[in-house]
């Protein structure tokens, strides 16, 4: 059967060819002393706290599974705003907030109502995936920008300007705007205010836009950067999520952060395209912003923390260089190039497979973040307890000694 161009762009997820080898390899080695030990996952390992799953109890019970509106319950919008209030004294208003499902949709809804066929996207490389296949299913054309450590891996107000409009591999040099991700998967970086504060200037005097996705914002663990591009310009959209700090992965929630003038244009997306996010699961995140479940948050918070501060350390030890220390997430993007000639193989895809079958760890190479020396990094997700980090880190001296 014939697929529409729009789906042969999407290039494959690579990742999911070690994922599938790595539960070959598990179900290989479940009884034995070394049991697979998945450092490949982004994904936390906690779940949603008791309020949040006796609020959904409830509202099953209670008979709240009907659709919503489609920008989300109002309650909802409104405690996500007092939110932004409190965690960081920015004044967001519930009205320009849409919920959706998951930050998946998020990204849909901005890209289909904002990309226009043949528009550029500058984005960071590496930079995960699906953000770059987004922009392809809205006919967009994501145009990766090599970083560098010293830029932490992000785009920086030069290259958004050095490439704006400049004619790339399969673009017509029509630029749009920027799709950003602070902190970043893969690398756990933010970007820096001041710097953020220059591309978005850079952006507007092109009359372009700046998208940034903030879904692991909330997992900071620096002043510096723990700070939402919401506090720069009201024109700026932020895509957010109850996956990563509130721990709700498969709960399928998220949210958009837009001016007043699109909340029609999305509405109306919206409505046609998702109806409405999952009513039990809106409900059920009114609990995360209970007093008691927040505590429960800056409690895995700091434990996230600790586990970086041993993890990425241990890393280095090794020859496994961490060029920049992540400063939020629950990632390290560690330079494999060392231990690839040390082991004889070619580059992270080889070492990641060398890894899974000597050590049972799985790690996730640098393929699908993007082109630029992406072959000389795997992603490591330290969304572990620290008795496995701590085993993983034993493995690895041992495969590396």
């Amino acid at each position: 059967m014939r697929t529409s161009q729009r789906a042969q762009r999407i290039e494959p997820f690579y990742v999911m060819e070690v994922a599938k080898a790595a539960s070959e390899r598990a179900r290989e080695v479940a009884h034995t002393d070394q049991p697979m030990i998945f450092l490949n996952i982004g994904e936390p390992d906690f779940t949603a706290p008791p309020l949040v799953q006796q609020a959904a109890e409830r509202a099953i019970r209670d008979g709240s599974t009907q659709y919503t509106p489609a920008l989300g319950i109002s309650p909802l919008r409104e405690r996500i705003s007092d939110w932004y209030a409190q965690r960081f004294g920015v004044q967001v208003p519930a009205r320009r907030i849409i919920v959706t499902a998951g930050a998946s949709a998020a990204l849909q809804l901005a890209c289909l109502a904002l990309i226009e066929a043949g528009d550029d996207i500058l984005m960071p490389d590496p930079s995960y995936p699906c953000n770059r296949h987004f922009v392809s299913a809205a006919n967009g054309n994501a145009v990766l920008v090599p970083t560098t450590a010293e830029e932490r891996f992000q785009l920086s107000a030069e290259k958004v300007r050095a490439h704006w409009d400049a004619k790339q591999r399969g673009s017509l040099g029509t630029t749009r705007g920027v799709l950003l991700a602070s902190p970043s998967n893969p690398t756990g970086t933010s970007i820096h205010p001041d710097e953020l504060r220059q591309i978005h200037n850079v952006v507007t005097q092109h009359g372009g836009i700046t998208l940034i996705d903030e879904i692991y914002l909330g997992l900071s663990y620096d002043a510096q950067f723990g700070q939402t591009a919401l506090g720069l310009d009201d024109n700026i959209i932020s895509i957010n999520s109850f996956s990563k700090y509130f721990n709700m992965t498969g709960w399928r929630l998220g949210w958009l952060v837009v001016p007043d003038a699109l909340v029609p244009v999305m509405e109306r997306l919206a409505q046609n395209l998702f109806i409405c996010a999952s009513t039990v699961s809106q409900y059920a995140a009114l609990a995360c912003f209970e007093a008691d479940s927040l505590a429960e948050y800056e409690r895995r918070r700091a434990e996230f923390k600790a586990r970086r501060d041993y993890f990425v350390p241990a890393l280095n030890a090794l020859g496994l260089q961490v060029p920049v220390m992540p400063d939020g997430a629950f990632y390290a993007w560690a330079d494999c190039s060392q231990a690839c000639q040390k082991l004889g193989v070619k580059d992270s895809w080889d070492f990641a497979f060398e890894v899974m079958h000597r050590a049972n760890l799985a790690i996730t190479p640098g393929r699908d973040f993007g082109h630029a020396d992406t072959s000389r990094f795997v992603r490591f997700s330290t969304a572990r307890s620290l008795p496995e980090l701590q085993s993983a880190i034993a493995r690895l001296q041992h495969v590396l000694a």
